[in-house]
């Protein structure tokens, strides 16, 4: 269940991460006329509004996580939402992924694993 709810937690934070990254595309994109200006204005407030929905969640999740687990594991433990963050990159926004990347994103989720066979 711990396990679980730090999972969830970076899934929740990945999903805030994304949605200031949409925000940032939908305000640097062209508007060359008001209409188009303020559409765009309401757009990326709409995403930042998801992201500290997301991450306000995330947040909650956190600290019942915490009266869970020792601090020790659950904080390493997020390092799962760096592979997720990649990974999202990659799909979402064509990002590209090293061999280092990958080779890293392993490592991770083999320390993330050691972390929760401990428990």
């Amino acid at each position: 269940m711990s396990f679980l709810l730090v999972l969830l937690v970076c899934v929740l934070t990945c999903c805030g991460q994304l949605c200031q990254k949409q925000a940032v595309e939908c305000w640097k994109s062209a508007a060359p006329s008001a209409a188009e200006k303020s559409a765009r204005k309401k757009k990326t407030f709409g995403w930042l509004v998801l992201a500290v929905g997301a991450l306000g969640l995330g947040l909650l999740c956190w600290l019942w996580a915490l009266q869970l687990l020792p601090v020790g594991v659950a904080y390493p433990m997020l390092s799962f939402n760096f592979v997720l963050m990649a990974l999202a990159a990659r799909y979402l926004f064509h990002e590209t992924l090293s061999r280092r990347h990958l080779v890293g994103i392993g490592c991770i989720v083999l320390g993330v694993i050691l972390l929760g066979v401990s428990l």
